[in-house]
């Protein structure tokens, strides 16, 4: 194991979700290194948008399963919802397909 992989922090990952029966987003799973990576994988198969940004996915793993988020990450996540939805727009104005 060389230096860089000691000091190498593992990959760290949050789902939300977000819909009109709630007052805030939930996360609805989180973790680090191989959880997190099966996360990730699952979003990309599922063609789930990723967003990356550590600080906010840090704050965010402090947030239990199946709560929704704090007040005072609203701002940051409506950032994240926004960009989701910008790219849902795009989709839809160039739909992919696939064979």
């Amino acid at each position: 194991m060389n230096k860089e992989d000691v000091n190498k922090q593992p990959t760290q990952a949050v789902a939300l979700r977000y819909n009109e029966e709630n007052v805030a987003p939930q996360v609805i799973a989180k973790g680090k290194g191989y959880v997190a990576e099966n996360i990730l994988n699952a979003a990309r198969k599922n063609l789930v948008p990723i967003y990356q940004n550590k600080t906010l996915t840090s704050m965010l793993m402090a947030v239990d399963i199946d709560r929704e988020i704090p007040p005072d990450l609203y701002t940051a996540v409506a950032e994240i919802l926004a960009y989701v939805y910008r790219i849902d727009q795009k989709n839809k104005k160039n739909p992919k397909i696939s064979l």
